[in-house]
């Protein structure tokens, strides 16, 4: 890695999740003397640095484990109560720092980081090969200064070859910072997890929230709590995780490689008729690079927007569900729950531009239109058919909602046949829940 700070000055507005990548092109020369290490080395430095902003970190207080693992156990109960969804083993839930947690997301989530650095890459040195075959000057474009003896062609060959890993390096580990920073559970992203996992949040932002908002440090860890086992308990499910991990994959292999279709783009966005100076192949690469937006911009494809409509879909209903679990938990257990619901649904609303351009990484999008039409079905299943009617959205593929259904739950309750009259609500009796500890005590 290079001596300067990985990740530079952020820009004043917030708009690009990795600053000013100076490190990139310096370590791609780097990496032609030897001095690289591998790329998930990288990530694991770059994840750290952006988490931590590169301040020392304290490890999480022994308290603040015990009390979280204490909450798992309410949360866990509650939500299996309401959901009727079975729980094969007990969860866990580990409180963790924010270094920690980048580096748990790496390894969670690495199959998938994996094949979008290799697509992003691929896209990326298309472009670079095209750039340098339509070069009529009898020079390559890639030349590096103070290098000499290297023949042109081969440090091009050199040059793309190593685009892949150090793509893999600034990719995975920018993703996994800049979401530590941000992140309460490990579903900020609904992203399926690893089975038989502990779930790892970030308990430090979790209290620094609570005393900006003036709120009990309790009633938003058990928040946190119940929102992160229900998620866990319908993305655990066989069929949710296959068929949203599937979506997800072949979103994230998509990026175009044509060169047309990305140059087309550039030049929409004034990057493509830069006036570039004596090392325009490196000058592309930092603009590229410190523009992630835009190099995002220019590579989708057409069948990612078509699955992005199919991942929203089934984002929506599985936010819309937990909003539903949570809701029906807190009102009754959580101090202050009211408040709280507002403060964490407007910290929704208020995510930066950078964690916008995250979620498109992985074709989610994660606005407040897509909590709000997850919610309205939820609530018109509800309102139509009762509220065990929710259970068969998650007996098997076939019964989640399309896209259409989804904007209109009678279609989605006409499709499964269910109607208002053979919802048996007088067999369901009353359920019982243990009492929850007083949280003001």
């Amino acid at each position: 890695m290079s001596d300067s700070d990985p990740f530079g000055p952020s820009d004043q507005d917030g708009d690009s999740p990795f600053g000013e990548i100076n490190f990139f092109v310096q370590d791609l020369i780097r990496m032609f003397a030897g001095g690289s290490s591998g790329p998930w080395d990288n990530a694991y430095q770059i994840a750290a640095s952006v988490a931590t902003e590169g301040q020392p970190e304290s490890n999480v207080d022994p308290a603040g484990r015990l009390s979280i693992e204490q909450l798992t156990r309410v949360a866990e109960l509650h939500v299996s109560e309401v959901t009727g969804l079975a729980v094969d083993s007990p969860l866990s839930i580990e409180a963790m720092n924010r270094s920690q947690w980048a580096r748990r997301f790496l390894d969670d989530e690495r199959p998938l980081l994996e094949g979008l650095s290799d697509s992003i890459g691929a896209a990326v040195r298309a472009q670079l090969q095209q750039f340098e075959a339509d070069d009529d000057s009898g020079e390559s474009m890639f030349s590096i200064p103070g290098m000499p003896g290297i023949p042109a062609e081969q440090m091009m060959h050199q040059l793309i070859s190593m685009l892949g890993p150090m793509m893999l390096g600034v990719m995975a580990g920018g993703t996994a910072g800049q979401l530590a920073l941000r992140a309460f559970g490990c579903y900020e992203f609904p992203l399926p997890r690893p089975q038989g996992r502990s779930i790892p949040i970030v308990l430090t932002n979790i209290d620094d929230f609570a005393g900006a908002w003036s709120l009990p440090v309790d009633g938003i860890r058990l928040w946190v709590c119940v929102s992160d086992v229900a998620h866990h308990q319908v993305l655990s499910l066989s069929h949710v995780r296959t068929h949203l991990e599937a979506l997800l994959a072949e979103y994230v292999s998509s990026f175009t490689t044509d060169p047309a279709q990305v140059e087309e783009k550039l030049r929409e966005i004034d990057l493509g008729d830069a006036e570039f100076g004596s090392e325009p192949e490196l000058e592309l690469l930092q603009n590229l690079t410190s523009n992630p937006d835009q190099l995002l911009g220019a590579i989708q494809s057409d069948t990612q927007r078509y699955l992005m409509d199919r991942i929203s879909t089934l984002v929506a209903v599985i936010e819309g569900y937990v909003d539903w679990v949570v809701d029906s938990i807190g009102t009754r257990l959580i101090p202050e729950f009211p408040r709280i619901t507002e403060a964490l649904r407007r910290r929704r609303v208020e995510a930066t531009a950078a964690n916008r351009y995250l979620e498109r990484l992985f074709g989610l999008e994660l606005s407040q239109s897509t909590f709000d039409l997850g919610s309205d079905f939820i609530t018109g299943v509800e309102v139509r058919a009762g509220a065990t009617a929710l259970t068969e959205l998650w007996k098997s593929e076939e019964s989640l909602p399309t896209y259409a259904e989804l904007r209109a739950p009678g279609l989605w309750l006409a499709r499964l046949g269910i109607t208002a009259d053979e919802m048996d609500l007088g067999d369901l009796g009353e359920i019982e829940i243990p009492d929850f500890p007083d949280l003001d005590s």
